[in-house]
């Protein structure tokens, strides 16, 4: 079984946070168990934390901050193949639209944003549901071998209609919720909606997944017992 809601863990994502990029991260947040960041971060600032905490990190890449994605996932008219990053090269693992396993959580990293201006890391909806539909095998082996599909949905983009917005950037993915509805993830992570006001939605339950905005930085806490 997963072990995921014994677990304490940091999301973060889009900006450094000051609590986080700080001296006193171990003492604030030396108690997670695992981190999850959620794209549009600088790789020093993943590798800091990654140092600082030395807690397993898994990370995807968002629609900024892009420099070193063509060393993950290298194109043949962009970067030489033998330039090509170890998926660990700053210390946390890289999940772009891969599967992965730390500390006991299973994590599906699907990168990137709603195509917008045809910048990099950018997708259609197709282009989207394509990527998803690849992992699908993999998915099913892992509730073989596992005895479930997923504990985390890792994204930058949020869900259709869960924390998205109305402008064509902001705009969710509706292949997300289809693996909400059908691998029942325990949460889905994501960043990309930038919150300002404390009042605005960080969480929500949709189905049997909370989804999580991990802007800026949040904490999931370990569930309390049934009594």
């Amino acid at each position: 079984m997963s072990r995921i809601g014994d677990m304490r863990i940091l999301c973060v994502s889009d900006e450094p946070d000051p609590l986080v990029y700080s001296p006193r991260i171990k003492e604030r947040f030396g108690d997670v168990d695992l981190v999850l960041a959620a794209g549009d971060l600088p790789m020093e600032y993943v590798s800091y934390i990654v140092t600082l905490l030395n807690k397993p990190l898994i990370f995807v890449f968002g629609n900024h901050n892009l420099s070193e994605l063509p060393f993950y996932r290298p194109s043949p008219d962009f970067r030489r193949r033998e330039d090509r990053r170890d998926d660990r090269a700053w210390g946390g693992t890289y999940a772009g639209f891969k599967l992965r396993e730390e500390a006991g959580v299973i994590v599906m990293g699907l990168d990137g944003s709603r195509r917008y201006n045809d910048g990099d890391n950018q997708f259609t909806q197709l282009e989207m549901w394509l990527r998803a539909l690849a992992l699908v095998p993999a998915l099913l082996w892992k509730r073989v071998t596992r005895g479930r599909y997923l504990d985390v949905l890792l994204t930058h983009a949020p869900p259709e209609g869960v924390h998205d917005r109305p402008d064509p950037c902001h705009r969710g993915f509706a292949a997300f919720r289809w693996i909400m509805k059908n691998f029942r993830p325990r949460y889905l992570v994501h960043g990309h909606v930038h919150l300002y006001f404390p009042s605005e939605t960080r969480t929500t339950e949709c189905g049997g997944t909370t989804v999580v905005n991990a802007y800026s930085h949040c904490i999931i806490e370990r569930e309390e017992p049934d009594v």
